[in-house]
């Protein structure tokens, strides 16, 4: 038993190093979303909140509630946008199963027109 906890430890701890050193190549993993007449652009990390929201004086005029809605809308997409990423990013070193289960799923890329690519 004691030989697989061991074993075990020493996996989660090598890929531990392998994430580690992978992203510290890679750089930090962010997705970008923008409504369909750029009013609003949000550039977010995978779980985390958004790093910068962007509105344009046009956004103004979708009201309170239209533009809190259109931000959180598009923030969603850049935050499944910037799981994908991390999912493409991080399957070379986890298994992508794993990440799928972590809530890391990978999407297709769509273009800024929203075709799938």
């Amino acid at each position: 038993m004691d030989d697989d906890v061991e074993r075990a430890a020493r996996k989660v701890r090598d890929v531990e190093q392998a994430v580690s050193q992978h992203v510290a190549r890679s750089g930090p993993v962010t997705g970008r979303a923008s409504s369909p007449d750029g009013a609003v652009t949000v550039v977010a990390t995978p779980g985390g909140p958004p790093r910068q929201i962007e509105v344009s004086a046009s956004a103004l005029r979708m009201g309170p509630h239209g533009l809190a809605a259109e931000i959180m809308r598009v923030a969603e997409k850049a935050q499944r946008n910037a799981a994908s990423r991390l999912h493409q990013t991080l399957e070379r070193v986890v298994d992508p199963r794993e990440l799928t289960e972590l809530g890391f799923v990978r999407e297709r890329d769509e273009d800024e027109f929203g075709w799938r690519r």
